[in-house]
């Protein structure tokens, strides 16, 4: 089969050049109206706590693990929920809910999310289902910081209210210098 150039007629090739110039202005304009509108985001992993969204900053999350893995520690404190091996490493595993101060979960935890607790000492807490990574703008995130006084900021966007967890402040005991899960 031979490849036989197709040649256009002048009317074919100005209407040809009008319709690449209206695609290149309206993508100039896109470009324009998207840097007004570009804005600087947080990265974070969300999963539902209840009836409520609640989310960890993606960068101190580091897998997330079947609860099965889990080996219950009897006579534990409530928010223990047992200790397990990861990469090496005995962690231990919490109750999320509990340290929240008892929110409930709406299905069983299945999943265990190894957090980074900011201090560069990992932690397992548990899960209704694996979190999906999502955005949070920065400015939402830094105005609920500065409101906030406990773990969880309150990140109000367009779409919805988001309970961002802070875990250097979640493992610290109000004023103690005492952290959870030790």
């Amino acid at each position: 089969m031979k490849v036989i150039p197709r040649t256009l007629d002048e009317a074919q090739e100005e209407e040809l050049r009008r319709l690449l110039e209206r695609r290149a202005e309206r993508l100039r304009e896109q470009e324009q109206g998207d840097s007004t509108q570009d804005e600087a985001v947080y990265m974070v992993a969300e999963f539902p706590l209840g009836e409520e969204r609640y989310a960890l900053p993606l960068e101190a999350l580091r897998a997330a693990l079947p609860l099965r893995m889990v080996t219950p520690v009897p006579l534990s404190t409530p928010h223990i929920i047992g200790v397990l091996r990861f990469q090496g490493q005995v962690l231990a595993a919490l109750s999320l809910a509990s340290l929240l101060g008892g929110h409930g979960w709406r299905e069983d935890p299945a999943v265990l999310l190894v957090v980074d607790r900011g201090d560069g000492e990992l932690c397992a807490l548990d899960c209704e289902a694996i979190p999906r990574p999502t955005s949070l703008p920065v400015a939402a995130v830094e105005a609920a910081r500065s409101r906030a006084e406990g773990a969880i900021l309150e990140v109000y966007t367009d779409q919805q209210l988001v309970h961002l967890i802070d875990p250097p402040r979640l493992f610290v005991k109000a004023g103690t210098g005492v952290r959870h899960g030790r």
